[in-house]
């Protein structure tokens, strides 16, 4: 009886118009995935070269992290676009992968602790490697559940939402160690050579994303598959049986849109890829003066700490920023939104070799505040110029296959980025920053090419 008057209650095509309440609880879950994903972003690199690994095998070892999201978000889009169990459709998968990620967050700055097992460094990268396949695991449920559950006249405003909460959360990742060295006074070093706030940092990032993630799964219901089955214009398809071969055939058979937005795609991942990598590098050399070979001194410290606090501060431009979007696209167009975006990105990161001594420093903030309109545009305008032209159905598998689009950049990014940085700029890691600001610019370029269906 329940069942028959959901069906009547949501039989017209048009899915219904959901409360801010509502979008702010659905989305709540991405505040601790961010976190728990900017404490790696920001201090990945610090803890392998605290390990022993050097600067231009750094992006080797961040390679993990596309590889396992190539694999990881079709196969989960395709099984979550097929599951209907107890706590519904999308929710079993990105608590799982919250739960493991927390894991992941716990262990990576304790790897000595297995050193038993193996040295400390493969045991970092394999629990990179654990986190980001954790990451995307949830991430791309998450993602799904937008579309799922939202009309089309509330996809940008869902997606800046999503915007909004990714940002608090990588502000608080980025920013929690330095506060805790700064204003806690949690400054001391073991044996180990990591510091005990990025420890602690660790920690509370996992409490808070598991916490976040469960905020989620209580608060939103899910569509049942006969209800869904009414949102969906083509029946037939739905009545399909879908297989795992149809991955395959899928990514083959992908709409005009989502083929031409995989070239901005590439440009606009392959910079942030290089930011992420090779930022704390490049300030402790470029800005502190440091040799490459010095990862333990108190002026590295300074440096990584630093390279959080303007990672928070691109992200809560982005956050604050994730606001005005829905705005400008009214406004502007979808496409010509993003083409700003990226192109204020870019010359924000060219802009970063002019500042050369420590004094200097609070200019990467100005800088960051440019990356940070872009990370808003990047996280929201993809996704929302995307939706409409893809088969309900399989929003799930797309959305998965869409991120090949994000991965694939960075995998070659971390085969080629380390021996770009080795011979072609000599071991100056900031020139890595710069081509990343210009590939934001030709990714602005493309955008405007995207014909959307």
């Amino acid at each position: 009886m329940f069942l028959f008057v959901e069906m009547q209650k949501y039989h017209l095509m048009e899915k219904p118009r959901l409360t801010f309440g509502q979008i702010w609880n659905m989305t709540f879950g991405f505040l601790g995935i961010q976190m728990g994903f900017a404490l790696q972003n920001a201090n990945a690199s610090r803890i392998l070269q605290t390990f022993g690994a050097d600067v231009e095998h750094l992006s080797w070892f961040w390679l993990v992290a596309p590889v396992t999201g190539m694999i990881v978000q079709p196969v989960i889009g395709h099984y979550s676009d097929n599951t209907w169990n107890a706590l519904g459709r999308r929710k079993p998968y990105f608590l799982f992968g919250a739960i493991m990620a927390s894991i992941g967050l716990i262990l990576m700055p304790n790897s000595y602790l297995l050193a038993v097992v193996l040295p400390p460094l493969w045991i970092g990268a394999g629990l990179l490697m654990i986190m980001d396949a954790s990451f995307n695991i949830a991430m791309e449920p998450f993602r799904a559940l937008m579309a799922d559950k939202l009309p089309s006249s509330q996809q940008t405003l869902g997606f800046s939402v999503q915007t909004l909460l990714i940002g608090i959360g990588a502000v608080l990742g980025s920013w929690l160690p330095y506060l805790l060295f700064n204003v806690f006074e949690v400054n001391d070093i073991d044996e180990t050579g990591v510091p005990r706030n990025v420890k602690l940092s660790f920690l509370i990032g996992a409490v808070v994303l598991i916490v976040s993630v469960l905020v989620t799964v209580v608060t939103t219901k899910e569509y049942s598959p006969e209800i869904m089955r009414r949102f969906n214009k083509s029946k037939t398809d739905d009545e399909k049986k879908a297989r795992f071969s149809d991955i395959f055939s899928d990514l083959f058979n992908m709409p005009r849109t989502m083929r031409q937005l995989g070239v901005v795609q590439f440009f606009t991942w392959f910079a942030f890829y290089s930011m992420w990598v090779f930022t704390t590098p490049a300030l402790a050399q470029h800005v502190w003066g440091l040799s490459p070979g010095d990862t333990t001194s108190s002026s590295f410290n300074e440096a990584a700490d630093y390279v959080g606090v303007i990672f928070g501060v691109y992200n809560l431009t982005a956050a604050c920023f994730a606001m005005v979007l829905p705005l400008l696209a009214r406004r502007l167009g979808r496409k010509t939104t993003h083409a700003l975006c990226l192109s204020i990105g870019g010359l924000g990161l060219v802009s970063m070799i002019f500042v050369n001594s420590p004094d200097m420093k609070w200019m990467l903030n100005i800088s960051m505040v440019a990356v940070g309109i872009a990370w808003a545009s990047v996280l929201a305008m993809p996704y929302a110029i995307l939706s409409d032209s893809l088969p309900q159905k399989k929003i799930g598998v797309y959305m998965g296959l869409f991120n090949f689009f994000i991965t694939f950049p960075q995998i070659l990014n971390g085969i080629f980025g380390g021996m770009l940085v080795k011979y072609l700029y000599n071991g100056n890691a900031v020139f890595s920053l710069v081509t990343a600001g210009l590939f934001l610019i030709i990714a602005a370029i493309a955008v405007q090419r995207v014909r959307i269906e």
